[in-house]
């Protein structure tokens, strides 16, 4: 599932390709919108919400979409050849005289009247990365259920929006707790929610080069997710990794603290980690 920097990402391309000119080509395929054609109605904005993109049109309507685990929404110039994966995985195709956005496997693809746009975005926590951030009541949803694991609970995007597999990992080593460590017992929520800020905050001037130790370079981007064996960078302990929630998580049994799968617990007895360039 995208993380929502790169959502942000994807929702500026597509606004900067199609804002304001009005759609020249608009395809849908799915069985629900098989019969819409938007031609001729200009693109007002293209707004991310969290994982969610929300392309408004003349009108007042807004084309709802996620990308899920494997979607994608992809520019081509006039006569450029669309490269994103076999035409069968195309559900939507939105164009104008200069550009064509592309959207390959999309689970989740509606058309909202935009004064309803609550009713798919209405559920979501403070945006990371929105107009809207409340750093107190992103707090505060966390803690509302006590006995959760951390890590579930920065997954949950009613909680805060934006945070995705990777940063969860990221946020819970640099907060020196494991993803599983109930919320009751975090030592300072207050500053996971600042961290998670931060971290996506600094990367949305990054597309594509997420790095959460400050470094850039292949192989040091990342502190634990998908380090699995390798060496933690703040005290040489070899990383580990198990699933939570049917998704990959990683963690260094020495530096975080907290209880882990297998019922053992890590001991967080290292300070803080070194960088790495």
């Amino acid at each position: 599932m995208p993380e929502g920097d790169t959502v942000w990402h994807a929702a500026r391309r597509l606004d900067q390709a199609l804002t304001p000119s009005p759609l020249t080509r608009c395809d849908f395929r799915v069985p629900r919108l098989a019969t819409v054609d938007l031609t001729g109605r200009a693109v007002l904005d293209v707004t991310p919400r969290g994982k969610h993109l929300l392309t408004r049109l003349e009108g007042g309507l807004t084309l709802h979409s996620h990308l899920r685990m494997e979607g994608a929404w992809n520019l081509y110039a006039p006569g450029e050849k669309w490269r994103g994966g076999p035409a069968h995985q195309i559900r939507a195709i939105l164009g104008n005289e200069t550009t064509t956005a592309v959207g390959y496997r999309l689970q989740v693809l509606e058309l909202l009247r935009t004064a309803e746009e609550h009713k798919a975005v209405g559920h979501l926590g403070p945006d990371l990365l929105g107009p809207d951030w409340d750093p107190a009541t992103a707090e505060a949803n966390l803690l509302r259920d006590p006995a959760r694991p951390v890590g579930e609970a920065l997954l949950d995007q009613r909680n805060l929006a934006g945070i995705g597999n990777i940063y969860k990992t990221e946020i819970c080593f640099l907060a020196r707790v494991t993803p599983w460590l109930p919320v009751a017992e975090l030592p300072d929520a207050a500053q996971v929610v600042d961290l998670a800020h931060r971290l996506l905050e600094a990367n949305r001037a990054h597309p594509g080069r997420r790095s959460t130790t400050g470094s850039h370079r292949a192989g040091q981007m990342l502190y634990a997710y998908g380090r699995a064996r390798r060496s933690c960078f703040r005290c040489g302990t070899p990383i580990r990794s198990a699933s939570q929630d049917d998704r990959p998580t990683y963690w260094c049994p020495q530096c975080q603290t907290g209880p882990v799968p297998g019922g053992r617990t890590g001991t967080g007895t290292h300070g803080r980690p070194r960088r790495t360039g």
